[in-house]
């Protein structure tokens, strides 16, 4: 459509200057850009049967004026009038229109109407919304209608009155950039026909029909954008190419105290795969709590070391830093490397000794929080760089680090599951791995939802573990009262609590604690010296108390189906039996769906699949999450399989030689070039 995309929006007939800047005003400024604004639902104005119509529904029926209309008026300007109808011969109903008195003269008895609005089954009365003469040539009738996104002064009546000239004058110059092997394997109509289907469906069926072909042609552009990008980064040897044995990796695997699952081994072989190519490997791995990330991003740390670089790990919170540490040191210990922390609770004098270990490469691996990314931090050969919880930092605070070294390799991970092609799509620049097995031997989290009412039984069972000398986490949304919110608050729950089991240390834990103080509670409840801690979300992330065995999240219908599978995730980290108790008396459908679903499943995956469909891409991802692109017309909760076709088959284009010479894909590589896609990503 590159000829439509100059096409200014005045040579369509009948639009000129002034509704020309409302459109601009809505994003559309070329004839292109008109003929794909697409309409986001349809009004259904067929013509129905009112003996099949139940109580409720919106109709179109066609009637006959049967008495002279009434009209009553009341309040300012305000009126109402009823007529009787004859509809098809048979059905005698009241007809109300609010405020359209002026229509008084024109129903007269015998006359043919057609009217649409609510129907009221039991009192044979419908409201009427529209309403139309037969003859006046007004478009609804009979018809499926478009529904767009309008303001200002455009009307639906008048912008699907301009689309249809526009599409009159130009349909015969719209191009389809999609090569036909992929419409014809994919079943997909022409897109000329899919543009006119979308605007103006003779039946549900076309409007299916044009949705799926414009659809996959959305997707299908965007991975052919993020597959040719990632094609040109690897033709560039900016990374570090690593050289280490294979044998030296393996032996280290064969000393761990466990084995890996077959799961952890093909992404450590993916890993080591990155690592020993010439360009800048950018993978993220994710993989639900518990699955064994860290020993899998430690392997990879261990082959960087081997080759002769140093290592570095960014996490999100001091207290993982420290865990982390602690860990990699135990775990390292034999083989001699030097482990280093860095975070801001460091005296200045630590602080000074491992700032010049690592400039000098005295340290081969660091732990530190974004502390690692501060100025005055200096490596001597950074080769690989691992940022646990990626979502917790942003793009920038990432990217300080290829600053760091020679473009070191970056491995991101996450304990959010992210269900794979949205992964590919949220994160296209990136490899993605995943890991979905859980070691052998961990017990199932055992998940229940409870209503208020109980909260005294589940006390009395949080008392048990105490005294089995386990301990237990008590989650609630907000830290104080609120008028406007009537839930449940961490200050209020803590002194409840304490006094309810007052044999036992009540700890409290919430974000407006200053960090010291946050760090001694968690430090406490670590060492067993606090037995419940009591807190908002922010031990969601970075918190490993392998003797807590219950989490309690109290109004639990307040948060997500993530967030909670998160907070589930902080137990069952122990040898005992674990349990998560759901504590709600959600109110809507949703609020009981997401109660349900934490109670039948434990795996992330399916759990990041359910609350995607709740909840849809947007608020999944949030507004941190700069990667997920804006589409007009694809649904990522919804068109996974779409997404999945589009990523193969652009993959499979670039891989082919004749994508990049052949002059039948010219249009469209003129197309990816003319929108500037590339250049975009690399900027």
């Amino acid at each position: 459509m590159n000829k439509l995309n100059q096409t200014p929006l005045q040579e369509v007939h009948g639009l000129g200057a002034a509704r020309s800047k409302d459109l601009n005003a809505l994003g559309i400024h070329s004839v292109s850009d008109l003929i794909e604004y697409f309409p986001f639902r349809y009004e259904d104005y067929r013509l129905r049967d009112l003996s099949l119509v139940e109580d409720g529904e919106k109709i179109t029926v066609q009637a006959k004026v049967y008495s002279l209309p009434q009209v009553q008026r009341y309040g300012r300007n305000k009126s109402r009038m009823t007529c009787k109808m004859l509809v098809d011969e048979q059905h005698m109903i009241t007809t109300v229109w609010f405020n359209r008195h002026f229509l008084k003269d024109r129903l007269i008895a015998g006359k043919e109407i057609i009217l649409s609005g609510k129907w009221d089954r039991k009192r044979q009365t419908l409201t009427v919304s529209e309403s139309e003469f037969p003859g006046s040539n007004a478009p609804q009738t009979g018809a499926l209608q478009p529904v767009y996104s309008v303001g200002g002064s455009i009307t639906q009546r008048w912008i699907r009155k301009i689309i249809q000239q526009a599409l009159q004058q130009y349909s015969e110059l719209i191009t389809d950039p999609i090569p036909a092997t992929y419409s014809q394997k994919h079943n997909l109509i022409p897109r000329k026909q899919a543009i006119l289907f979308i605007h103006r469906p003779q039946d549900a069926s076309d409007g299916t029909e044009a949705r799926r072909r414009l659809v996959y042609e959305e997707l299908f552009l965007f991975q052919l954008k993020l597959m040719i990008f990632r094609s040109m980064s690897r033709t560039k040897a900016d990374g570090i190419q690593h050289e280490f044995e294979s044998e030296d990796v393996r032996k280290f695997v064969r000393a761990l105290p466990f084995q890996l699952t077959d799961s952890q081994k093909k992404v450590t072989a993916e890993l080591l795969s990155d690592l020993r190519k010439s360009y800048s490997m950018n993978r993220l791995l994710q993989g639900d709590v518990g699955s064994g990330k860290t020993v899998v991003a430690a392997t990879a740390l261990y082959a960087n070391f081997k080759s002769g670089y140093q290592g570095a790990m960014m996490v999100p919170t001091e207290i993982l830093a420290e865990q982390h540490y602690q860990s990699l040191q135990e775990l390292f210990e034999p083989y001699g490397l030097e482990i280093g922390l860095l975070v801001g609770s460091l005296t200045n004098k630590q602080r000074r000794d491992v700032l010049a270990s690592l400039q000098s490469g005295l340290i081969d691996i660091v732990i530190g929080t974004h502390a690692l990314i501060q100025e005055k931090v200096h490596f001597r050969n950074l080769g690989l760089v691992v940022t646990d919880e990626q979502h917790r930092f942003g793009v920038n605070q990432r990217s300080i680090f290829r600053h760091k070294g020679f473009n070191p390799d970056v491995l991101t991970m996450t304990a959010t599951p992210i269900p794979r092609t949205l992964a590919i799509t949220a994160f296209g620049d990136m490899d993605v791995s995943t890991l979905k097995e859980l070691p052998k031997g961990r017990k199932e989290i055992k998940t229940y939802w409870v209503k208020h009412n109980l909260m005294e039984r589940v006390l009395g069972f949080i008392q048990k573990e105490l005294q089995a000398h386990r301990q237990a986490y008590v989650i609630c949304p907000l830290i104080e009262e609120s008028d406007k919110i009537d839930v449940q608050n961490a200050i209020d729950l803590h002194a409840q609590i304490q006094e309810v089991l007052s044999g036992y240390k009540v700890g409290l834990l919430h974000g407006r604690q200053p960090a010291d103080e946050k760090e001694e509670v968690m430090s406490q409840f670590s060492e067993n010296e606090v037995h419940v801690l009591v807190s908002t979300t922010v031990v969601e992330v970075g918190v490993n108390v392998p003797n807590a065995t219950i989490m309690v999240i109290y109004d639990a219908d307040r948060f997500g189906l993530s967030q909670l599978h998160q907070l589930r995730g902080r137990v069952g980290r122990g040898q005992d039996q674990s349990y998560c108790i759901l504590i709600a008396d959600p109110k809507s459908e949703i609020g009981k769906e997401r109660m349900r679903s934490m109670t039948i499943t434990n795996d992330g995956f399916e759990i990041a699949r359910m609350d995607l469909e709740l909840r849809g891409p947007g608020d999944f991802f949030g507004t941190k999450q700069s990667g997920m692109p804006e589409f007009r017309l694809a649904d990522l909760a919804h068109d996974f399989e779409m997404l999945e076709m589009a990523r193969e088959d652009a993959a499979e284009l670039v891989r082919s030689d004749e994508f990049w010479t052949a002059a039948k894909y010219l249009p469209l590589r003129e197309l990816l070039d003319k929108a500037q896609l590339m250049e975009k990503e690399l900027d």
